[in-house]
């Protein structure tokens, strides 16, 4: 785990979602056309994107069946934040995947790719954040 949890620049949006199979495309599109509009293209965008999918994924299948998904987006000029929560109260594990593994590399690119990411648990859940150089 990279960083640090504190306030960061200006939140550009909110989204909830059920905790269901569709969530991950759902909040990746939504990702998406927030950090584009009024911008041409950027490939932080394509990794905020990546990183989106994999921690909402993560949300989807660790967190309370039945339960909601919330993420937030912000942005400081510099960088773009995502924090994306569930009701669980698990902790974020990395773990090796092998090569014929379908899932289990997560956590391996939030630390390949993110800047800066980080958990916490709390009486409203579990939340995984991280950022990217915008």
């Amino acid at each position: 785990m990279k960083g640090r949890d504190d306030g960061f620049g200006e939140r550009l949006g909110v989204l909830r979602v059920p905790g269901e199979i569709r969530a991950p495309g759902r909040v990746r599109r939504w990702v998406r056309g927030l950090l584009s509009q009024g911008r041409d293209g950027n490939d932080a965008v394509e990794v905020v994107e990546l990183l989106t999918s994999e921690v909402v994924t993560n949300a989807v299948e660790h967190g309370p069946h039945g339960g909601e998904v919330r993420v937030a987006v912000y942005r400081d000029g510099k960088r773009v934040r995502v924090e994306c929560s569930d009701g669980g109260a698990g902790v974020p594990v990395a773990r090796e995947a092998g090569d014929a593994d379908e899932d289990g590399r997560g956590l391996m690119l939030l630390d390949g790719l993110a800047r800066e990411w980080g958990s916490r648990t709390d009486s409203d859940g579990t939340s995984v954040w991280f950022e990217v150089d915008a």
